[in-house]
């Protein structure tokens, strides 16, 4: 059973950083693509960032594109979503998604989700 655990997440001022971790298990990690997602109140839940099952190739929306870095540590099951720059529309809960294609970007290829953690940006 794949479970993902999400940490680092908390509150931050506008132009802050924070890095968030996925701790992935009951996988072979490196055979998953990964991703981060989020959702705010009252909006559907997004893609932020994705990345490939080696790390090489990475997708970003449009929005975050140049203030934030996916990165994976397959020896660690683990991806990571440092965020830099963080204005108050960044404030949703951010979700950490596996899917077992290479890459992808759509929600409804993601089979397999972890609980979330909140981020909140302060003006």
């Amino acid at each position: 059973q794949v479970q993902l655990a999400e940490s680092g997440g908390g509150l931050v001022q506008t132009g802050g950083s924070l890095r968030l971790s996925c701790a992935a298990s009951g996988l072979i990690f490196s055979t998953y693509g990964m991703g981060w997602f989020r959702q705010a109140p009252g909006k559907e839940r997004e893609p932020v960032a994705t990345i490939s099952r080696s790390g090489s190739s990475t997708y970003y929306t449009d929005s975050v594109k140049g203030r934030f870095t996916i990165s994976r540590d397959n020896a660690k099951n683990t991806v990571y979503l440092q965020m830099n720059s963080l204005k108050p529309e960044d404030t949703a809960v951010y979700y950490c998604a596996a899917t077992r294609l290479l890459i992808a970007t759509i929600k409804t290829d993601f089979t397999s989700w972890g609980q979330g953690t909140q981020v909140t940006v302060s003006s």
